[in-house]
């Protein structure tokens, strides 16, 4: 053995990044320079101070190394240097991110699952692509060194993305966080709102007698002249100039009243403590929007309810942690539902009751009969994400007479399902075969007499994101080469019972 490596990654388009990094230093020079001319930043301080954080940046990916040999992988950054030996890893594996919702555009990068639990990221290599034959061939070579010089704990190569059990659960639980505080926040303000709102309803004009620190609570009005208008997109602030500046220079209006209103028209102003509340002219008027109670007390409400998703999520993972890291986990879509069905009462008692949800009788009844329906879903919710097995599948009961369309699809194309045509299997009448639909159009017998079922199990995150989460995975020996046959667990064991009595 030598030391040598046996295994080089190092970044791709290295000397477009040390052109970057030069211009970096320059930046760094110009910035320093122009500070210790004119002692105060300006704008080509700032063009040299990005240019040196480009440059930074790049000088951190263009030293960024990652080698293996026979005693273990390095990796090596601008700021840190860490070795393993392959006696401490358990699994050399694949982490998968997208870029967007479509499978083209992935980010895929290796991990190191390590025997002490932790969990090692590598640098390099990297890839924004499914199909990425320098990527491969990198992950191949570690591979083959960690089966060479080490312990696999699995002959596959583990797969992991947000669907599987190793994914993390972290930001999930920091927006669950960030969601209940901010409605802990607007349900704080919805008190304040509702004495807001009362005031302003109960406001009545100013009489000669009411003292000068007691204006603010009722109504002076002022008259004014429209200078000019300045109109913009509807989602920006419009403004109404007064001539002479009189009362205020300028209001913030929405776009429709600043093109009602005109250069030159006599208005007059209402405000209320210290603010323009309404501007009433010729034909038109504008008034400030208030903020009500209702309105907060709903968006507090949307706010936990929408924090409840990420919890489930996280839940979920929880569940799941006795899962191996690949094995893909339920969908949290069912407690989504739960708190849809929670949102259709709790909204209506927070818009029509948001002070006092429990006040009365009647309050009390309608929360507690929405909490035993929401306590329903979520039990049903709780049922549909529990972790089905697959030896839970194999009791599933015998299928019934007559023929049967089944959903489910061969992972990988063979003469029989070319291009991965088949969409269901038909079973029944005849032999079973592959169909594009649930009918016997264009149906292509499955050759049974040559298929050997060697596993099944549940879904992984190497299956790919097309398998539903909740199904499993039929592994089978065609003729000396492995297929995949995904179905719902119930449906699978029909299939897998069914090739076997025609093979029989």
């Amino acid at each position: 053995m030598t030391n040598a490596p046996e295994a080089t990654c190092r970044p791709p388009h290295e000397r477009p990044l040390w052109s970057l990094v030069a211009l970096g230093a320059a930046g760094a020079g110009l910035a320093a320079v122009r500070l210790a001319d004119r002692g105060v930043p300006d704008v080509w301080t700032a063009v040299g101070l990005l240019l040196a954080l480009a440059g930074a940046v790049s000088l951190h990916h263009v030293t960024t190394r990652v080698s293996a040999d026979a005693y273990g992988v390095h990796a090596r950054t601008l700021l840190r240097r860490r070795s393993v030996a392959w006696g401490d890893i358990a699994d050399v594996r694949v982490l998968l991110t997208y870029a967007h919702t479509s499978r083209a555009h992935e980010s895929r990068r290796v991990g190191l699952a390590l025997r002490d639990g932790h969990r090692l990221r590598l640098p390099l290599p990297r890839s924004w692509s499914p199909d990425d034959p320098d990527f491969d061939a990198k992950l191949d070579a570690l591979r083959a060194l960690h089966r060479r010089h080490g312990r696999p704990e699995s002959s596959d190569l583990p797969v992991i993305s947000h669907r599987t059990a190793g994914g993390g659960w972290a930001g999930s639980l920091a927006l669950c966080a960030l969601l209940l505080a901010c409605a802990g926040v607007a349900a704080w303000f919805v008190p304040n709102a509702a004495s807001d709102e009362q005031a302003w309803r109960s406001a009545r004009p100013c009489t000669a007698e009411a003292p000068a620190a007691g204006r603010d609570d009722c109504l002076t009005t002022a008259s004014a002249v429209i200078a000019r208008t300045d109109v913009n997109q509807p989602k920006q602030r419009s403004w109404l100039y007064f001539r002479d500046s009189r009362p205020v220079d300028r209001l913030a209006v929405s776009s429709e009243a600043a093109q009602d209103f005109r250069p030159g028209d006599h208005v007059e102003l209402t405000v209320w403590r210290g603010q323009v509340m309404k501007v009433t002219g010729a034909g038109h008027s504008w008034h400030e929007h208030i903020t009500t109670a209702r309105s907060l007390a709903v968006v507090a409400a949307l706010l936990a309810l929408a924090a409840g998703y990420p919890a489930a999520k996280v839940l979920v993972r929880l569940r799941g942690r006795r899962l191996p890291d690949d094995e893909v986990l339920p969908s949290a879509l069912p407690f989504a539902g739960a708190l849809t069905g929670t949102a259709l009462w709790l909204l209506p008692l927070c818009y029509l009751h948001p002070t006092a949800p429990l006040s009365s009788p009647a309050r009390i009844t309608w929360a507690a009969a929405g909490s035993l329906l929401t306590l329903a879903l979520l039990t049903g919710a709780w049922r549909a994400t529990r972790i089905r097995t697959a030896k839970g599948a194999e009791a599933a009961e015998q299928p019934e007479q007559g023929e049967v369309f089944l959903s489910a699809r061969f992972l990988e194309p063979t003469d029989f399902n070319p291009h991965g045509f088949g969409t269901h299997i038909a079973l029944g009448d005849g032999a079973p075969a592959v169909t594009p639909g649930p009918g016997r159009f264009a149906a292509r017998r499955i050759p049974v007499e040559r298929l050997t079922v060697r596993n099944v199990r549940r879904a992984r995150g190497s299956d790919g994101d097309t398998v539903p989460r909740s199904w499993h995975i039929a592994e089978l020996d065609d003729a000396g080469t492995p297929i995949r046959l995904a179905a719902a667990p119930a449906d699978l064991t029909r299939i897998v019972r069914a090739l076997g009595s025609a093979r029989t």
